[in-house]
Protein backbone atom coordinates (compact mmCIF):
# COMPACT_ATOMS: atom_id res chain seq x y z
CA UNK A 1 0.00 0.00 0.00
CA UNK A 2 1.54 3.41 -1.13
CA UNK A 3 1.33 5.92 1.96
CA UNK A 4 -0.97 9.22 1.98
CA UNK A 5 1.37 12.27 2.10
CA UNK A 6 0.62 15.30 4.64
CA UNK A 7 1.62 18.31 1.69
CA UNK A 8 -0.81 18.17 -1.13
CA UNK A 9 1.05 20.94 -2.93
CA UNK A 10 3.87 18.06 -3.32
CA UNK A 11 5.23 14.93 -2.35
CA UNK A 12 8.20 12.99 -2.76
CA UNK A 13 8.35 9.16 -5.46
CA UNK A 14 11.31 6.80 -4.41
CA UNK A 15 11.48 4.55 -7.60
CA UNK A 16 13.32 1.32 -6.81
CA UNK A 17 15.92 -0.69 -9.03
CA UNK A 18 15.41 -4.18 -10.28
CA UNK A 19 17.61 -6.83 -10.56
CA UNK A 20 17.03 -10.19 -12.97
CA UNK A 21 17.02 -13.48 -11.10
CA UNK A 22 16.11 -15.16 -14.12
CA UNK A 23 16.42 -13.76 -17.97
CA UNK A 24 15.52 -16.36 -20.78
CA UNK A 25 15.20 -15.36 -24.21
CA UNK A 26 12.23 -17.16 -25.82
CA UNK A 27 11.84 -16.78 -29.71
CA UNK A 28 10.56 -13.67 -31.47
CA UNK A 29 7.17 -12.75 -30.93
CA UNK A 30 4.60 -11.59 -34.10
CA UNK A 31 4.71 -8.09 -33.26
CA UNK A 32 8.92 -8.16 -33.41
CA UNK A 33 9.73 -8.05 -29.83
CA UNK A 34 11.70 -10.91 -28.04
CA UNK A 35 9.14 -13.26 -25.88
CA UNK A 36 11.10 -13.61 -22.56
CA UNK A 37 10.75 -15.21 -19.78
CA UNK A 38 12.22 -13.53 -15.95
CA UNK A 39 12.05 -13.30 -12.56
CA UNK A 40 12.38 -9.51 -11.56
CA UNK A 41 13.39 -8.57 -8.37
CA UNK A 42 13.02 -4.82 -6.65
CA UNK A 43 16.52 -3.67 -4.77
CA UNK A 44 16.77 -0.39 -2.10
CA UNK A 45 18.56 1.24 -4.18
CA UNK A 46 16.64 4.20 -5.42
CA UNK A 47 16.13 7.33 -7.50
CA UNK A 48 14.02 10.00 -5.86
CA UNK A 49 11.71 12.43 -7.53
CA UNK A 50 10.12 15.31 -6.21
CA UNK A 51 7.04 16.39 -7.45
CA UNK A 52 5.63 19.68 -6.89
CA UNK A 53 1.84 21.12 -8.36
CA UNK A 54 2.43 23.74 -10.47
CA UNK A 55 0.04 26.56 -11.22
CA UNK A 56 0.29 26.69 -14.87
CA UNK A 57 0.37 23.19 -16.93
CA UNK A 58 3.94 23.24 -17.88
CA UNK A 59 5.54 19.86 -17.05
CA UNK A 60 9.34 20.43 -16.04
CA UNK A 61 11.87 18.36 -15.17
CA UNK A 62 15.47 19.08 -13.57
CA UNK A 63 17.78 16.34 -12.22
CA UNK A 64 21.35 16.28 -10.00
CA UNK A 65 22.91 14.39 -13.28
CA UNK A 66 23.79 16.51 -16.42
CA UNK A 67 23.96 13.44 -18.66
CA UNK A 68 20.21 13.39 -18.65
CA UNK A 69 17.63 14.53 -20.60
CA UNK A 70 15.48 17.26 -19.12
CA UNK A 71 13.20 17.49 -22.78
CA UNK A 72 10.13 14.88 -24.07
CA UNK A 73 12.54 11.93 -24.75
CA UNK A 74 13.20 11.61 -20.85
CA UNK A 75 10.87 8.66 -19.71
CA UNK A 76 9.32 10.79 -16.80
CA UNK A 77 8.12 13.55 -19.18
CA UNK A 78 6.76 10.54 -21.60
CA UNK A 79 5.14 9.22 -18.32
CA UNK A 80 3.54 12.89 -16.88
CA UNK A 81 2.48 13.48 -20.02
CA UNK A 82 0.60 10.11 -20.72
CA UNK A 83 -0.98 10.24 -17.69
CA UNK A 84 -2.16 13.90 -18.36
CA UNK A 85 -3.64 12.82 -21.56
CA UNK A 86 -5.03 9.67 -20.71
CA UNK A 87 -7.32 11.51 -18.09
CA UNK A 88 -8.08 14.51 -20.95
CA UNK A 89 -6.74 17.02 -18.53
CA UNK A 90 -4.32 18.95 -20.54
CA UNK A 91 -4.26 21.97 -17.98
CA UNK A 92 -2.28 19.69 -15.19
CA UNK A 93 1.13 20.92 -14.48
CA UNK A 94 4.73 19.80 -12.61
CA UNK A 95 7.50 20.42 -11.79
CA UNK A 96 10.02 17.22 -10.69
CA UNK A 97 12.76 17.34 -9.17
CA UNK A 98 14.87 14.20 -9.78
CA UNK A 99 17.72 12.66 -7.99
CA UNK A 100 19.33 10.45 -9.83
CA UNK A 101 21.08 7.47 -7.70
CA UNK A 102 20.81 4.14 -10.00
CA UNK A 103 23.13 4.47 -12.57
CA UNK A 104 22.28 5.07 -16.17
CA UNK A 105 22.25 2.11 -18.77
CA UNK A 106 23.19 -0.03 -16.11
CA UNK A 107 20.50 -2.95 -16.69
CA UNK A 108 18.76 -1.75 -13.21
CA UNK A 109 15.57 -0.32 -15.01
CA UNK A 110 16.96 3.47 -13.80
CA UNK A 111 14.96 5.33 -16.40
CA UNK A 112 11.33 2.79 -16.42
CA UNK A 113 11.38 3.19 -12.09
CA UNK A 114 11.45 7.06 -12.83
CA UNK A 115 9.10 6.93 -15.08
CA UNK A 116 6.81 4.18 -12.55
CA UNK A 117 7.16 6.65 -9.55
CA UNK A 118 6.00 9.53 -12.16
CA UNK A 119 2.86 7.30 -12.77
CA UNK A 120 2.44 6.62 -8.88
CA UNK A 121 3.16 10.13 -7.92
CA UNK A 122 1.51 12.18 -9.94
CA UNK A 123 -1.87 10.11 -10.26
CA UNK A 124 -1.89 10.83 -6.12
CA UNK A 125 -0.94 14.70 -6.34
CA UNK A 126 -3.40 15.16 -9.23
CA UNK A 127 -6.08 13.18 -7.12
CA UNK A 128 -6.49 11.40 -10.63
CA UNK A 129 -7.46 8.18 -8.24
CA UNK A 130 -6.30 5.16 -11.08
CA UNK A 131 -5.98 1.94 -9.82
CA UNK A 132 -2.20 0.31 -10.11
CA UNK A 133 -3.65 -2.29 -12.48
CA UNK A 134 -4.75 0.51 -14.50
CA UNK A 135 -1.66 2.38 -14.40
CA UNK A 136 0.64 -0.94 -14.85
CA UNK A 137 -2.04 -1.15 -18.47
CA UNK A 138 -1.41 2.39 -19.17
CA UNK A 139 2.41 2.28 -18.57
CA UNK A 140 3.14 -0.24 -21.84
CA UNK A 141 2.88 1.99 -23.84
CA UNK A 142 6.25 3.80 -22.90
CA UNK A 143 8.10 1.01 -21.45
CA UNK A 144 7.99 -2.64 -20.86
CA UNK A 145 9.51 -2.48 -17.71
CA UNK A 146 7.68 0.30 -16.16
CA UNK A 147 4.42 -2.07 -15.36
CA UNK A 148 6.80 -4.04 -13.20
CA UNK A 149 8.22 -0.84 -11.60
CA UNK A 150 5.09 -0.01 -10.45
CA UNK A 151 4.34 -2.64 -7.87
CA UNK A 152 7.56 -4.40 -7.69
CA UNK A 153 8.95 -7.33 -5.37
CA UNK A 154 9.29 -10.81 -6.59
CA UNK A 155 7.53 -11.28 -9.78
CA UNK A 156 7.76 -13.48 -13.02
CA UNK A 157 7.55 -11.11 -16.42
CA UNK A 158 6.74 -12.35 -19.97
CA UNK A 159 5.65 -11.35 -22.50
CA UNK A 160 8.30 -8.23 -23.45
CA UNK A 161 8.24 -8.10 -19.25
CA UNK A 162 5.06 -6.27 -19.28
CA UNK A 163 2.75 -9.08 -18.27
CA UNK A 164 3.04 -9.96 -14.71
CA UNK A 165 2.51 -12.83 -12.14
CA UNK A 166 3.21 -11.57 -8.52
CA UNK A 167 5.07 -14.36 -6.85
CA UNK A 168 4.08 -14.76 -3.08
CA UNK A 169 7.25 -14.52 -1.20
CA UNK A 170 6.51 -13.97 2.61
CA UNK A 171 10.49 -13.14 3.37
CA UNK A 172 13.29 -10.91 1.45
CA UNK A 173 15.89 -11.85 3.70
CA UNK A 174 18.04 -11.76 1.29
CA UNK A 175 21.52 -9.13 0.71
CA UNK A 176 23.36 -8.61 -2.46
CA UNK A 177 26.66 -7.10 -3.34
CA UNK A 178 26.02 -4.81 -6.61
CA UNK A 179 28.72 -3.23 -9.38
CA UNK A 180 29.00 -1.51 -12.54
CA UNK A 181 31.95 -0.05 -14.26
CA UNK A 182 31.13 3.14 -14.27
CA UNK A 183 33.16 4.05 -17.61
CA UNK A 184 30.65 1.61 -20.09
CA UNK A 185 27.35 1.18 -20.75
CA UNK A 186 25.68 -1.52 -22.59
CA UNK A 187 22.71 -1.00 -25.44
CA UNK A 188 19.78 -3.19 -25.07
CA UNK A 189 18.86 -3.65 -28.69
CA UNK A 190 22.55 -4.58 -29.22
CA UNK A 191 22.68 -7.10 -26.41
CA UNK A 192 19.42 -8.88 -28.00
CA UNK A 193 20.56 -8.21 -31.73
CA UNK A 194 24.03 -10.31 -30.84
CA UNK A 195 21.94 -12.77 -29.17
CA UNK A 196 19.66 -13.36 -32.01
CA UNK A 197 22.33 -13.54 -34.58
CA UNK A 198 24.50 -16.13 -32.36
CA UNK A 199 21.36 -18.26 -30.45
CA UNK A 200 17.95 -17.06 -33.16
CA UNK A 201 18.59 -20.96 -34.70
CA UNK A 202 17.25 -22.19 -31.40
CA UNK A 203 14.43 -19.77 -30.93
CA UNK A 204 11.03 -21.27 -30.32
CA UNK A 205 8.23 -20.41 -33.21
CA UNK A 206 5.17 -21.00 -31.48
CA UNK A 207 3.24 -20.09 -28.63
CA UNK A 208 1.94 -23.19 -27.25
CA UNK A 209 6.23 -23.94 -27.10
CA UNK A 210 6.42 -20.51 -25.26
CA UNK A 211 3.75 -21.36 -22.87
CA UNK A 212 5.55 -25.15 -21.68
CA UNK A 213 8.75 -22.71 -21.39
CA UNK A 214 6.45 -20.20 -18.53
CA UNK A 215 4.50 -23.67 -17.27
CA UNK A 216 8.50 -24.38 -16.16
CA UNK A 217 9.26 -20.88 -14.94
CA UNK A 218 5.75 -20.96 -12.99
CA UNK A 219 6.37 -24.75 -11.04
CA UNK A 220 10.22 -22.99 -9.67
CA UNK A 221 10.20 -22.14 -6.44
CA UNK A 222 11.55 -18.69 -5.77
CA UNK A 223 11.13 -18.17 -2.50
CA UNK A 224 15.03 -16.92 -0.71
CA UNK A 225 15.68 -20.06 0.80
CA UNK A 226 15.41 -22.33 -2.93
CA UNK A 227 17.38 -19.53 -4.81
CA UNK A 228 20.10 -20.63 -2.50
CA UNK A 229 19.19 -24.28 -2.02
CA UNK A 230 18.02 -25.36 -6.19
CA UNK A 231 20.14 -23.20 -8.13
CA UNK A 232 24.33 -23.15 -8.65
CA UNK A 233 23.48 -20.79 -11.37
CA UNK A 234 21.43 -17.64 -12.34
CA UNK A 235 20.12 -18.16 -15.87
CA UNK A 236 20.57 -15.09 -17.67
CA UNK A 237 20.75 -15.27 -21.55
CA UNK A 238 21.86 -12.18 -22.56
CA UNK A 239 25.29 -12.74 -20.50
CA UNK A 240 26.24 -15.33 -22.83
CA UNK A 241 26.61 -12.64 -25.19
CA UNK A 242 27.15 -9.81 -23.44
CA UNK A 243 30.23 -11.19 -20.79
CA UNK A 244 32.42 -12.41 -24.27
CA UNK A 245 32.36 -8.89 -25.77
CA UNK A 246 32.61 -6.88 -22.53
CA UNK A 247 35.75 -7.17 -20.53
CA UNK A 248 34.54 -4.93 -17.72
CA UNK A 249 31.14 -7.64 -17.00
CA UNK A 250 34.27 -10.46 -17.81
CA UNK A 251 35.75 -8.42 -14.32
CA UNK A 252 32.82 -7.59 -12.56
CA UNK A 253 31.49 -11.16 -12.21
CA UNK A 254 34.76 -12.53 -11.47
CA UNK A 255 35.44 -10.56 -8.40
CA UNK A 256 32.02 -10.94 -7.09
CA UNK A 257 32.71 -14.89 -7.69
CA UNK A 258 35.68 -14.66 -5.64
CA UNK A 259 33.86 -12.83 -2.61
CA UNK A 260 33.29 -15.34 0.76
CA UNK A 261 29.74 -16.49 1.22
CA UNK A 262 28.70 -15.40 -2.38
CA UNK A 263 26.52 -18.08 -3.33
CA UNK A 264 24.91 -16.67 -6.54
CA UNK A 265 26.52 -14.25 -9.15
CA UNK A 266 24.78 -12.96 -12.65
CA UNK A 267 24.74 -9.88 -15.00
CA UNK A 268 21.82 -7.90 -14.53
CA UNK A 269 19.52 -7.43 -17.73
CA UNK A 270 21.38 -6.54 -20.41
CA UNK A 271 24.18 -5.31 -18.07
CA UNK A 272 26.91 -3.96 -17.14
CA UNK A 273 25.77 -4.24 -13.62
CA UNK A 274 26.89 -7.52 -12.37
CA UNK A 275 25.43 -9.03 -8.79
CA UNK A 276 26.30 -11.69 -5.83
CA UNK A 277 23.54 -12.96 -3.52
CA UNK A 278 24.46 -13.51 0.47
CA UNK A 279 22.10 -15.56 2.73
CA UNK A 280 21.32 -11.97 4.78
CA UNK A 281 21.68 -8.47 4.18
CA UNK A 282 24.21 -8.20 7.14
CA UNK A 283 26.70 -10.84 5.88
CA UNK A 284 26.53 -8.85 2.59
CA UNK A 285 27.39 -5.53 4.22
CA UNK A 286 30.05 -7.50 6.33
CA UNK A 287 31.96 -8.73 2.75
CA UNK A 288 31.62 -5.33 1.31
CA UNK A 289 33.00 -3.51 3.81
CA UNK A 290 36.00 -5.94 4.08
CA UNK A 291 36.23 -5.79 0.35
CA UNK A 292 35.43 -1.89 -0.69
CA UNK A 293 38.87 -1.17 -1.51
CA UNK A 294 39.07 -4.11 -3.97
CA UNK A 295 36.14 -2.52 -5.61
CA UNK A 296 37.92 0.57 -5.84
CA UNK A 297 41.20 -1.01 -7.38
CA UNK A 298 38.96 -2.44 -10.09
CA UNK A 299 37.52 1.02 -10.92
CA UNK A 300 34.11 -0.27 -9.71
CA UNK A 301 31.03 1.72 -8.34
CA UNK A 302 29.67 -0.74 -5.41
CA UNK A 303 26.52 -0.98 -3.33
CA UNK A 304 25.39 -3.51 -0.56
CA UNK A 305 21.53 -3.68 -0.94
CA UNK A 306 18.68 -5.50 0.49
CA UNK A 307 15.63 -6.80 -1.56
CA UNK A 308 12.31 -4.72 -1.42
CA UNK A 309 8.83 -6.37 -1.66
CA UNK A 310 7.06 -3.18 -3.26
CA UNK A 311 7.82 -0.93 -6.16
CA UNK A 312 7.25 2.82 -5.80
CA UNK A 313 6.87 4.05 -2.25
CA UNK A 314 5.23 7.64 -1.68
CA UNK A 315 7.08 9.82 0.58
CA UNK A 316 6.85 13.31 2.87
CA UNK A 317 10.36 14.45 2.25
CA UNK A 318 14.04 13.13 0.97
CA UNK A 319 15.66 10.96 3.28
Amino acid sequence: MVPSTANKDFLIAEAHAKINLHLEVLGIRSDGFHELAMVMQSINLSDKLKLIKSADNNITLKSNNKEISNGKDNLIIKAANLLRNEVGNTQLGVDIELQKNIPIGAGLAGGSTDAAATLVGLNKLWGLNLKTEELENLSKEIGSDIPFCISGGRQICFGRGEVLEKLKIDHFQLGLILVKDPSIQVSTPVAYKTYKEKYGDSYLEHDRDFEIKRNSLRSNDWSDRALFTNRKEIQNDLQKCVRPMTPEVEKSLNILSRLPYSRLVSMSGSGPSCFALFQSYDQAKKVFNENVNEFKRAGLSAWVCSMMSNGVQLRNEFT
